[in-house]
């Protein structure tokens, strides 16, 4: 970029800082002078295709004379403009706008190891064969990561300091094999007594240091065309023993033909445990999948034997119920409730708890066949017995078009008003957050994050994208101060880097940064992150 393209973005920079930081009108006069200033500067330098849009904005505005401009307007009203912007500043990305591969078709690998610097360099250089990699430091917060992500591939480091690798390997060995996830173990550890105990406990794969990283990555490539192999063999969920989603298109498909030929209506169900997370928090996660199995269990026991139950994800379930209205479903599925919330489990140190359930049930008809929409209504219902108190069942009503949507809430904390303006239409578009009532906050820095308290109104799940340098407070003081609240559980943090600052990305690793990308950054590839990231949270 050379120097007058630099002082122009500059001073763009400095302009939207000024309106968008703050609360107030923007006159028209303001704003035309802004756009007059930018057409005839940029197209003298050379940078034609702003200038071009800046006169194309000039045009547009003489239909809003009289108008004053909030800061959302305005934002709104320049975005072509400011990521025309964005685009030149970071030039240098090869095919910026490329589509990505859908997320369910990335292979996501987790890495298990408290040395930073090796964590970075094995995060860039899977990254670069088209893995998306999460880098986990801390093997506690890794162990609820990989119940969260469900990866294709799990890399731990043997030796570290605050646990063996190979205790990590032990506690996540059983739901490793139900889900017939590949373990890669690495060691600098060369005998063959250490390779026979990774074995032993499981492990699918045992490298040794240093790796020599075109081999490490053909036998991580091994392994995941391994397990996709396996995958597709598969029906049944290993744990609950009933069918997972692979099952369910095909099924849906065949209750859509039964409803057109024969008037046959069935209901959609979708059922999630309620409070599970502290059920896993408070007795480990073996427990709580012995509470998973239990509940598909008693609801095996209770369906008719054409009733389809599919574990949907996580803790939360599908049932298909042929020829079945949604108020009969409802009857049957209350008595489901009951008898699973009778139910006592005893966690390993004696101590007896229950769980109960919320349900969404939706009755599909003719005017609307599409199975993604109907899985959305009966998970709003779902949503509303959440709200309602848990431990019940809502129907969605027939011939209903207004549902409510689960609410995430995303903080986006940087001090670049065109990265704000970026990410915050990046995710007002995306296909990940099409489930969600979005509630999207931007902040200049980490002072102004804090004043707000916005991220404690509720118990909601909150993600934040946070820059790493900014004035008053750095991202690092922010990451910190979050992962020390009280509300750090339902936290989830991405870190924007430079790629200078490896020190920078290695401490926030160690504050527990849920992941991290380095700038200049493919908005595409942010947004594949981000969808991740939202999977996870409850």
């Amino acid at each position: 970029m050379n120097k007058y393209l630099q002082t122009l973005v500059k001073n763009v920079r400095k302009q939207l800082e000024s309106w968008l930081n703050e609360h107030q009108i923007i006159q028209h006069s303001e704003l035309y002078r802004f756009l007059h200033s930018i057409s005839g500067t940029a197209s003298t330098i050379g940078f034609t295709v702003a200038g071009e849009m800046a006169q194309k904005l000039m045009d547009q505005l003489k239909e809003f004379e009289e108008k004053e401009w909030t800061k959302e307007e305005l934002q709104s009203f320049l975005f072509p403009l400011i990521s025309i912007f964005y685009y030149e500043e970071f030039s240098n990305l090869d095919e910026v706008i490329e589509k990505q591969a859908e997320i369910e078709d990335q292979k996501l690998i987790l890495i298990i190891d408290d040395d930073t610097a090796l964590l970075m360099y094995l995060k860039d250089q899977l990254e670069m064969n088209g893995w998306v990699v999460i880098a986990v430091a801390d093997s506690e917060r890794a162990i609820n990561s990989y119940y969260d992500l469900n990866p294709d591939c799990v890399i731990i480091d043997i030796h570290m300091k605050d646990r063996n690798g190979l205790d990590v390997l032990l506690q996540l060995k059983d739901q490793m094999n139900q889900q017939f996830i590949p373990t890669i173990m690495i060691s600098v550890d060369k005998t063959k007594e250490m390779r026979m105990k990774s074995y032993k406990l499981g492990a699918d794969d045992y490298i040794e240091k240093p790796l020599e990283m075109d081999e490490f990555i053909v036998r991580i490539n091994r392994q995941l065309e391994r397990k996709q192999a396996i995958d597709d063999l598969m029906l049944i969920d290993e744990l609950t023993r009933v069918y997972n989603r692979k099952y369910l298109s095909q099924t849906y498909e065949r209750l859509i033909s039964h409803l057109k030929r024969q008037y046959e209506t069935f209901s959609i169900a979708m059922l999630d445990l309620d409070h599970f997370k502290q059920i896993n928090d408070s007795y480990g996660h073996v427990v709580g999948d012995n509470v998973l199995a239990t509940f598909a269990e008693i609801i095996r026991n209770e369906l008719r034997l054409n009733d389809i139950v599919i574990r949907y994800g996580g803790e939360e379930f599908m049932v298909l119920l042929p020829d079945t209205k949604a108020k009969e479903a409802k009857v049957v599925l209350d008595r489901v409730l009951k008898e699973f919330s009778n139910h006592s489990f005893t966690s390993n140190q004696g101590e007896q708890f229950s769980c109960t359930f919320s349900g969404g049930i939706h009755e599909i008809q003719l005017d609307q066949l599409d199975m993604k929409k109907n899985i959305e209504m009966a998970d709003s219902a779902l949503y509303e017995a959440k709200v309602a108190g848990r431990a019940q069942m809502k129907l969605v009503p027939v011939n209903n078009v207004n549902y409510h949507k689960k609410p995430i809430h995303i903080g986006i904390i940087d001090d670049d008003p065109i990265i704000r303006t970026m990410l915050e239409d990046l995710i007002n578009k995306s296909k990940y957050t099409e489930a969600f009532t979005l509630d999207i906050r931007c902040f200049k820095d980490g002072m102004e994050f804090f004043e707000s308290s916005w991220h404690e109104q509720n118990n909601e799940p909150y993600l934040i994208i946070l820059d790493g340098m900014m004035p008053r407070m750095d991202g690092l003081e922010v990451l910190q101060r979050l992962r020390e609240s009280r509300f750090q559980e339902r936290i989830t943090v991405m870190m924007l880097t430079s790629r200078k600052s490896e020190q920078d990305i290695s401490r926030a690793l160690q504050l527990g940064a849920d992941d991290y990308i380095t700038k200049p950054f493919k908005l595409m590839e942010l947004e594949t992150r981000l969808g991740h990231l939202i999977k996870r949270m409850k």
